[in-house]
């Protein structure tokens, strides 16, 4: 086996002697689904005060409402008790500083010679028409209840604030 995954498998023993959450419940205690990005300043529970069983979060690049992010809320609506959803995108965002999911396919060819056509990147420089449209895509999904709470907000990743957006 590889020592690429020494330090993380050492951490999680320490982890498992302390490890206080079995049993927790699997539906989303405090009723919300997050969605935000995969960015590696983002700590989704602490932001919002929120702790293990609380939410459901649901992370990809730039914090975009994809099909399987769909999915996800539909499962997570109907089967781990979510009432509302928040969708949280950050501030200095690298899905939101490029113009076009072809400028990713160019950068990455150029750089690394992987052709990277097939998939999609849902990259948007607008990132409040973005927040707007994904916003737009959960209100009106056939498969989830009108009744569903849904708001956009945007993370400042300097200053840790949360502003909703009234898109």
């Amino acid at each position: 086996m590889s020592n690429a995954f020494e330090d993380v498998l050492s951490a999680n023993e320490k982890y498992a002697e302390r490890f206080s959450l079995g049993g927790l419940r699997p539906a989303a205690a405090r009723g919300i689904a997050l969605v935000t990005c995969m960015d590696s300043r983002i700590e989704p529970l602490d932001m919002l005060g929120l702790a293990p069983g609380d939410a459901k979060v649901l992370r990809n690049a730039g914090a975009r409402v994809t099909d399987d992010t769909l999915r996800a809320l539909v499962l997570a609506v109907y089967l781990l008790q979510v009432e509302r959803v928040l969708v949280l995108p950050h501030t200095r965002c690298k899905m939101a500083s490029v113009d076009s999911d072809d400028a990713v396919h160019e950068t990455i060819h150029r750089n690394y010679g992987v052709d990277t056509r097939s998939l999609e990147f849902h990259t948007n420089s607008d990132q409040l028409g973005a927040l707007r449209h994904d916003l737009e895509r959960i209100r009106h999904h056939p498969l989830l209840p009108d009744t569903l709470e849904v708001m956009g907000a945007i993370y400042d990743v300097d200053t840790g604030k949360v502003s909703p957006m009234d898109v």
